[in-house]
This record gives structure tokens, sequence and C-alpha cells, in this order.
């Protein structure tokens, strides 16, 4: 099968330069292909691109009604974040179209209903409601077109996008990984075989599944930005980081090439918060700082989700994975003003979250309160909003504030209290997929907490379990040393010293933490 999958890619703008899928309808020659376009760009999840293509096939043929059906597909967006007002509106009106056209072929018919079962159910309750309904209604569709691969590819994305996020044993991604893999051999170009693999597998339990596919995605979309970002869920699960720069380099330059006329790409801020994640684990300050720049530097991104985490993750996480405390207490707020932070509050939490542990840290105690109190309204917020994966996040923020500030104060038996429970909490669900990592892991965060009560053993514990989910992490690897080294285990301390300087590009790279290690080491 590799064989298949390592084929040399099409020169972009050929046919096929997005995968190949082949979804025949009963739509007019002259709409077909922009439908087929319109459908790989929908796997690839490129979404305005998808819409822009299915509008051309409605365009050739006002009577195809599976355009009027991708249209509408392109609004859900399963597993990112539920669509805004006008989005659901935009995309309810054009399924619409597509049901009073009426659907040329009982297959067809299947598809449409499949998805009006979404706009029913999340109108009348919410998009979870309208997500849950669309994987019973395309796993039926599944099981009655066994030969249809889209049809297939279709219920792993929405049977990974019902995953509980507390499974601890990913018992939808498995399903789903098992249907994906099954296909590749009699289509092995079509994109959401790729693409979905890549997310079932994403997760610490599975990542190794998905090397092979990781490292091929790019000759079915050699020009596709969130394509070529995809392969670095992999490798930041593994925490490969030369691998995790080189994708996400590619991707950000290719959402440059593509962004659209008034803002600059979502995808580019993706994949430049993936990738400073990277150099600041290689502690490759450097370059995470021209990351940051590059990412700074935009005057207007696209409004998104994935947008607003990248823009706060990243500059929370410069100071933050440095270990500059006093830097993060004075980090700027709403960088990008004309960014419409007010629709994505979530997420500028980050900043006040790291503005408070900063604080905290640095002996700003009255600031720390501050960010706490500002955290707790952002929290209830998010619930309004039915943002309940988010609103465990703000919380568990706010709480490893509220424990350093109780270290600080000297309550050490309140920090350790707050900061486990911060660090269950955390650990209770999976990373969103807008995130290579926690910003600072709760559980990792615990292991500082524990080594500056003396308490190396269980701090080396709770670096390993934070190793568990995030491997090869500068901070935990570092941490982890220190505990072993306290705890009187020096060979141990050696073995993650050993590493963390191994991972280190540049070589001549100079954190006080690597002069430590290497010291122990015997290095310098």
């Amino acid at each position: 099968m590799l064989g298949l999958l390592l084929a040399a890619p099409p020169a972009l703008g050929q046919e096929g330069a997005y995968g190949a899928v082949d979804f025949p309808t009963s739509c007019a020659p002259e709409a077909q292909a922009s439908f087929d376009t319109g459908l790989a760009l929908l796997h690839h999840m490129m979404y305005e691109q998808a819409a822009g293509h299915f509008e051309a096939a409605a365009t050739a043929d006002a009577s195809c009604a599976m355009a009027h059906w991708g249209v509408a597909m392109t609004q859900l967006r399963p597993l990112w974040a539920p669509p805004t007002d006008a989005e659901f509106t935009r995309g309810r009106a054009a399924l619409e179209q597509a049901r009073a056209l009426k659907a040329g072929t009982e297959r067809e018919q299947a598809y449409i209903d499949a998805l009006a079962a979404y706009y029913t159910a999340a109108e009348a309750g919410s998009h979870r409601d309208g997500v849950r309904a669309w994987e019973t209604a395309q796993r039926a569709l599944h099981e009655a077109h066994a030969g249809d691969v889209d049809a297939a590819a279709f219920w792993a994305l929405a049977h990974l996008a019902t995953a509980p996020p507390e499974d601890s044993t990913f018992a939808h991604q498995q399903r789903a990984g098992a249907v994906l893999e099954a296909r590749l051999d009699t289509a092995p170009r079509h994109p959401g075989l790729f693409h979905y693999l890549i997310h079932a597998y994403d997760n610490p339990v599975l990542a190794e599944n998905a090397v092979d596919v990781a490292r091929a995605y790019d000759t079915l979309a050699p020009d596709v930005p969130h394509a070529l970002h995809m392969p670095s869920h992999i490798f930041v699960r593994l925490g490969v980081w030369p691998d995790v720069i080189a994708w996400n380099r590619r991707s950000a330059d290719a959402a440059l090439r593509q962004s659209p006329e008034a803002y600059t790409s979502l995808h580019h801020a993706h994949a430049l918060d993936y990738m400073m994640y990277a150099y600041l684990q290689r502690g490759d300050d450097q370059k995470a700082k021209a990351a940051l720049d590059e990412l700074l530097g935009v005057e207007a991104y696209q409004p998104h989700p994935a947008a607003a985490y990248g823009i706060a993750a990243a500059q929370a996480r410069y100071a933050l994975e440095r270990r500059q405390w006093a830097e993060a207490a004075a980090l700027p707020l709403r960088v990008h003003d004309t960014f419409p932070w007010e629709d994505f509050s979530e997420h500028e939490a980050i900043t006040y979250w790291a503005r408070g542990l900063g604080a905290a840290r640095s002996g700003d105690l009255t600031m720390a309160r501050a960010m706490v109190d500002t955290l707790e309204a952002i929290h209830g917020r998010t619930l309004e909003k039915g943002e309940d994966y988010w609103a465990l996040h703000v919380e568990v923020r706010r709480t490893t504030v509220q424990a350093w500030i109780a270290h600080a104060a000297g309550d050490s038996d309140r920090a350790l209290t707050l900061m486990r429970a911060a660090a269950d909490r955390e650990d209770s669900v999976d990373k969103h997929p807008i995130t290579p990592s926690a910003v600072l892991p709760a559980r990792e965060l615990l292991g500082d907490l524990l080594r500056a009560v003396d308490r190396p053993a269980e701090a080396l514990a709770a670096y390993r379990a934070a190793l568990a989910v995030s491997p090869n992490r500068f901070h935990s690897l570092y941490g982890a040393g220190r505990a072993a080294e306290a705890a009187g285990q020096p060979e141990r301390a050696r073995l993650y010293y050993t590493a963390l300087t191994e991972g280190v590009e540049p070589a001549d790279a100079e954190r006080g933490a690597l002069m430590h290690a290497r010291a122990v080491l015997g290095e310098r």
C-alpha cells in the first residue's frame, strides 16, 4: 500500500492536484468537474474554496441539487467549531435549494437527507445535537452503500466528531480508523481517507499508526495549506520536532499565497503556532521569536477560532515556555486590534491566564487575582455559548493561577490541592485539533509546584505523566531530570538530560536549563 501512497504527485494545476475522488452525480458534465474539485477541497477542509467550486457547479447546471448539498456541507465543519449564525443560515438555505431541486438518484437523495438531519436537529437543539443526528444518518447511508468511499469517509468524520472527549480508549477513533484504512487499497489517492485517518490517530495511543499516511499526504495535494499542515498533528504527538517545523513552514507559505483578498488565511496563524511550539521544544528561541514576529506582523487575520487561538497561544507560549514570568505578566491585550476578539473570548482567555500565571510566579498577587476574576467571567460566557470543552480549559487555567497564588501566599497544601484538580481536569479530555498542546500542560505545572515544595519523587511522577501525553517536551524533560536528581536518582536524571540535549537545535542554544543539563552530563 505504501508504494501507492508515495507515488509522484501531479503538478499543481493539473487534474488530481487535490487527490482523486469518484463521486458521479446526475448533474451535467460541465458541472461535474467543479463538483469534484469542491468535494476534494471539502475533504481537505478548505471550506471557503470548496464552496466556490460548488457554487460554480450550480451555475453550470441550475438543476444540480448536489452542488447545493456541497455548499451546505461547507458550513458544517464538524471538527472545528459550531457555525456562526450567518454560516448556519447560508448552509440551511443551500440545503433547502438542494431539497427543492430533487436529487436525480436515490444515492444523492440519501446524502441530502443525511445532511438535513444535521440542520433539523441543530436548529431545534444545538450544533452538538445536529452532529449526532448527522452521524446516525451518515452511518445508515454508509451501510446502505458499502462500496461508496465518500459515504465511508463522511461517516468516519461524523463518528470522530461525536467521540466523547473524555474517552481515553479512543474507541470512536479506532472504529473510524479501521473503516478508513480498509479503503486505502481501492482508493489510494482519496483525500478524505488520508485527512480523516490523521484525525483518527491524532492521540497519544494511536499516533504511530498514521506515520506513513502523514508522510504521504502531500503527494495528493502539494499546495493545499491544510493538507500540508495535517501531518504535523502526528509528529507533534510523537515529539518529532523537525517534521513539525518543516510541514508547517510549507503550510504557512501556501496559506499566504492563497489568502482571501481582505484577510490573511486562518491557516497561516494555525501553522505558525504549531511551528513555533516545535521551535520552543528544541530550545531554538531565536527561530521561535521569528515565527512569533511573523504572526504578530500580520495586519488582518481571517476571523476564525483557529486564528484566534493561534494569535493568543503563540504570544503566551513564547514567554511561558521560556519561564519568563515577568514577560508573561506584561503580555499585551488584544494584539491585532482589528480582530473581533469579542467573538472568541474562550481563546482570548489564554492571554489573561498567561498574565495571571506570570504575575503569580513573579510576585504580583494583586494582578494575578484580577486575572482570576477575568477568567471566571470568561468561563461563564463560554458556558453560555455552549462551548463546554473550552469552558473546561478556561476553568483549568483559572485554577492553575489560583494554585500559584496560594503557593506565593505560603499555603502549599491549598496550592497542591488546586493544582492537582487542574491537572486531573485537563487530563480528563484530549487536546483539541486546533492546538499542538496545552500552552503549558497542567500536569507539568504540577511537577513544577511539587519541586518547589521539595517533593521530588511526586514531581518526577507528574513530569513522566506529562511526557506520556506530550513526548519530548523541553521543560517536562528538564523538570524530570531535576526531580530525579533531587530524589537521589542520578542515572535516571542523566537519561532525561541526554534526551533533552539531544533534541536541542542549534547545539549551542543557551537556556539556563540546558546549561544545567550539560553540566550534569559533563558536556561543558
